[in-house]
């Protein structure tokens, strides 16, 4: 089994999401003790944002720029990983309602038609069948359906939304929300995360 690790927050030891992705891949080492484990950190190591020449390049055109060469191999080789995954597990903190901007250039560099979806007469079709995604959600304030600020939320709906597109649907939510409202809310919404970690079943 094969399992890809991304953390994305600026945060480092602080963040609660890195938090979670940790607890999330050990749990599934315990589980699984041969598990073999690909982790990348976005915030530390990010890819360029998507320009004219990335979708250039895309299209057959070279460069004798050596950075965005290593960019573009970087690209090719997150898209390499995606597809190798079993299990997908993605920190991912909430910044200004939506996601933070390493984790977005990640995706932008692999949602690449015919290579993890493809059109179709009948539209788009994930190609990243069969694999299991978790999604480790860290938020200030509180966001889950039911709350005033729900309509607000662009960060766990927009990685739901887009892993379907590429066809991962069994996705699963671990969030700590209202970790800003002080350190007893924090400590109560980690715990309820952590305790639903560890009955995962993986």
């Amino acid at each position: 089994m094969q399992l890809l690790h991304l953390d994305s927050s600026v945060l480092g030891t602080a963040s609660v999401s890195r938090q979670l992705t940790s607890e999330i891949v050990a749990r599934h080492r315990a589980v699984h003790p041969d598990i073999r484990v690909t982790y990348r950190d976005l915030a530390a190591d990010p890819a360029l944002h998507l320009t004219g020449a990335h979708m250039a390049a895309r299209m057959g055109a070279t460069s004798d720029d050596e950075s965005f060469n290593a960019d573009l191999r970087k690209g090719n080789a997150f898209i390499d990983e995606l597809i190798a995954a079993d299990v997908l597990v993605i920190g991912a903190p909430m910044y200004n309602l939506s996601i933070p901007t390493p984790l977005k250039a990640w995706i932008d560099r692999i949602a690449v038609a015919g290579k993890t979806f493809q059109y179709t007469a009948n539209g788009a079709e994930g190609l990243l069948k069969n694999k299991k995604g978790y999604i480790a959600s860290a938020r200030g304030g509180v966001y889950s359906a039911g709350s005033p600020a729900a309509a607000l939320e662009h960060q766990e709906s927009y990685l739901i939304g887009l892993l379907a597109f590429l066809g991962v649907t069994n996705v699963e939510v671990v969030r700590a929300e209202g970790i800003a409202f002080g350190p007893e809310a924090k400590d109560a919404a980690v715990a309820r995360a952590l305790k639903g970690i560890a009955a995962i079943a993986a």
